[in-house]
């Protein structure tokens, strides 16, 4: 390996969603900062099977409005 080329890589805290935590080596912050997860393999429907659908700040509702006749055929 080249000296001087690579990020430092050391000791962080993760806590997942439901407050468990672990330790793991990474490049992320500080050695000994702590990594709080949004979304990880317990919360996450791609894991979970779970699926629910979050509109944030009404960006469904106005995709909704602007595709509403996309399908729809006009007679004429």
């Amino acid at each position: 390996m080249k000296s001087g080329i690579h990020p430092e890589y050391h000791e962080i805290t993760v806590i997942m969603t439901d407050g468990s935590q672990f330790t793991t080596r990474s490049c992320y912050g500080k050695p000994g900062d702590t990594l709080r997860l949004d979304v990880d393999p317990k919360s996450h429907p791609a894991w979970t099977g779970v699926q629910r659908m979050l509109d944030t700040g009404g960006q469904v509702a106005k995709f909704n409005k602007r595709f509403a006749g996309l399908g729809s055929r006009k007679q004429g």
